[in-house]
């Protein structure tokens, strides 16, 4: 089967960039603005670039200095603004990449919906559980495409696993799914103080969080602080925890525990430095996650399934499939999941559908999450509530 063949038996996770252009026309590039513009924002805007289906049309952000290392970094004289109402303003403008702190996602998104563009979501979708069923009931209303960021979801051999392996049930019944990734040298950087830079609008990069004063730490190392972002949990189990519930069709963990702290990096942080957890689902199997910001090696971060008749190690480079009789079928894969992710994203624009990893998707891998957060600082058994709106003690 080719590989175009396979993808579109498989749910057509991921259109080459060469069938896109065909299909869109090689003048026809979508006009992006990059709002937020930030390290991850740069290197997702990088694959737009590189697909040669996009154009970017406008850089927002509220630090001067990010505005121009993107210019730099992606080689464009695009316009640039401080805020994003100007961004969503152009007509020129398509779709918006948003790479803003997690607590920005929710009213960035919902301006740039309304503005009526595209939106490709840095993941995780939601800092908070209350804001996923705005988000749905707010894509669904404008009629337009939103890609949220779980790249494995336009993974060729992620799709391929599912389908071989899951699908067809040569696991047996799958028990444990265990998740690590660690060592993550950005997020254990030493941050001195500094003044506040003229070119950063404080005020902004605050939006609807807690008002404090202005403190460097908190706009270079967002991620360290529960007002701005979920830490490893966030950043890390929304990846894994999404391809366990999409292998496995189960999307809504019946309770989870979760413990860790801040083990060595004593530097003003306030979310955890390394964090586990376990999440327990309906279906009769657990998730076991683990990860530290320290340098504890993880040269292949991965799922791994473990069923009564097989197990499956999967990671963005291939996986392994090891029956419990017969040889293990190995499948190794250089694709750029960054660049297969945001064709697919401009690929479902141009055919009206729904991407490989809609909105509902995006909150579905992030609702675990927030169940293990509320584990985590309230260091209790945490649930869903019957109507999974709120999250309660499980008693």
């Amino acid at each position: 089967m080719k590989r175009r063949e396979f993808l579109a038996a498989t749910g057509g996770v991921a259109l080459s960039a060469l069938s896109y252009r065909r299909v869109l026309g090689a003048n026809d590039r979508l006009g992006v603005a990059l709002v937020g513009s930030g390290r991850r924002g740069r290197e997702v805007m990088k694959a737009f670039l590189s697909s040669g289906l996009a154009e970017l049309r406008c850089v927002a952000d509220v630090y001067d200095v990010q505005r121009q290392r993107a210019r730099e970094a992606l080689g464009v004289t695009s316009p640039e603004s401080v805020g994003y109402e100007d961004a969503l303003a152009r007509t020129d403008v398509d779709a918006v990449l948003i790479g803003v702190p997690d607590h920005l996602h929710l009213p960035i998104t919902l301006a740039a919906l309304k503005a009526g563009k595209h939106v490709y979501m840095e993941k995780p979708t939601t800092h908070a559980l209350d804001e996923g069923e705005r988000l749905i009931a707010a894509v669904r209303k404008s009629g337009k495409i939103c890609q949220t960021g779980t790249q494995q979801r336009s993974g060729a051999h992620y799709a391929r696993a599912k389908a071989e392996y899951f699908d067809q049930g040569k696991l047996g019944k799958v028990i444990f799914v265990r998740a690590s990734w660690s060592d993550f040298p950005w997020q254990r950087r030493a941050i001195a103080p500094q003044p506040r830079p003229a070119g950063l609008d404080w005020d902004r990069f605050i939006g609807p969080a807690k008002k404090v004063p202005y403190d460097w730490i908190r706009y270079d190392s967002w991620r360290y602080f529960p007002d701005y972002g979920g830490g490893l949990l966030a950043d890390i189990l929304t990846h894994w925890v999404d391809v366990a519930q999409w292998f496995l069709n189960e999307t809504k963990p019946l309770n989870a525990v979760a413990t860790g702290g801040i083990y060595q990096l004593k530097d003003g942080r306030e979310n955890p430095d390394t964090v586990s957890a376990v999440l327990q689902y309906a279906g009769g199997w657990n998730l076991d996650f683990e990860s530290t910001v320290l340098s504890v090696a993880t040269p292949r971060p991965s799922v791994f399934f473990q069923g009564t008749e097989g197990s499956l190690d999967i990671a963005r480079d291939g996986y392994v499939f090891r029956p419990n009789k017969g040889a293990p079928v190995e499948q190794r894969s250089s694709e750029n999941l960054e660049l297969a992710h945001a064709t697919e994203f401009m690929s479902a624009i141009k055919e009206g559908r729904r991407p490989s990893a809609d909105i509902e998707i995006g909150v579905q891998a992030c609702n675990p999450v927030h169940l293990a957060k509320a584990a985590y600082w309230r260091k209790k058994r945490m649930r869903f509530d019957a109507s999974g709106s709120r999250i309660e003690e499980d008693v």
